[in-house]
């Protein structure tokens, strides 16, 4: 989770034994965005955000062929946080390890 992600989502993931890391626990929370989405391949994990600006450092991962680890984006007007815990939660489950390599996944889902 980067520092845009409320608190309460990573609460509620936790409480549904999802693994979560937070940009302030793994002290990258000051990291610019290009070198979070770094942190996060490095350590193999998903990005969540509410920052569109990382959105463009993604997809410019994408332009380049650049490889990154994934990136969901929860809108911060249309994704609730009950929203964002459940959808989050529906795909910590159901995808593999490297199903989400340089994607980018939007929320609420669909």
């Amino acid at each position: 989770m980067d520092v845009h992600v409320p608190v309460a989502i990573t609460v509620g993931l936790r409480r549904r034994a999802v693994d979560v890391l937070t940009a302030q626990t793994d002290n990258s929370g000051r990291f610019p965005d290009d070198l979070l989405l770094e942190r996060a391949t490095a350590l193999g994990r998903v990005l969540v955000t509410r920052d569109e600006d990382l959105l463009a450092v993604a997809g410019q991962c994408q332009r380049d062929g650049r490889r990154f680890a994934g990136v969901v984006c929860a809108h911060q007007f249309r994704a609730t946080i009950g929203q964002c815990v459940s959808d989050l939660e529906l795909m910590a489950r159901v995808y593999e390890p490297g199903d989400m390599a340089d994607r980018v996944e939007h929320l609420p889902l669909k």
